[in-house]
């Protein structure tokens, strides 16, 4: 038994048309949507307004940002690598980079405040091995 039954062929012959029809039905005329479009809303609004080419706040918003990244990129950083460089690699004053630390001992003086560092003190029970 080869192919389908005439009932059978008869249904895959409806159903075809049934799926043509609504593949047909799913294309929009030029008059579609029928629905009236929203009212926009205020933010929507504001934004439509704000973004029209050449309004003021477009304008003084450009303005502010080529000014924000100028100051930026052009002073502050270059400021901050000016800076950094002399105060870790130029600068003469003793102890500005501690590269290490001095080893203190009792009766030494620190620089910074003219403090001598006491004795040990003795620690009872311990003798000398």
């Amino acid at each position: 038994m080869s192919g389908y039954t005439p009932d059978e062929q008869l249904r895959v012959e409806q159903l075809t048309k049934l799926r043509r029809q609504w593949l047909k039905d799913q294309e929009l005329s030029p008059r579609e949507p029928v629905l009236q479009p929203k009212p926009a809303g205020v933010l929507a609004k504001f934004w439509a307004g704000f973004l029209e080419p050449k309004t003021l706040w477009r304008l003084y918003t450009y303005k502010v940002y080529n000014a924000g990244v100028f100051t930026f990129t052009r002073l502050l950083i270059p400021a901050w690598i000016v800076h950094y460089y002399v105060k870790y690699h130029i600068t003469k004053r003793p102890y500005g980079i501690v590269e290490m630390k001095p080893k203190l001992f009792p009766g030494d003086t620190i620089l910074e405040t003219g403090e001598v560092i006491p004795d040990l003190p003795e620690v009872e029970g311990h003798g000398h091995h």
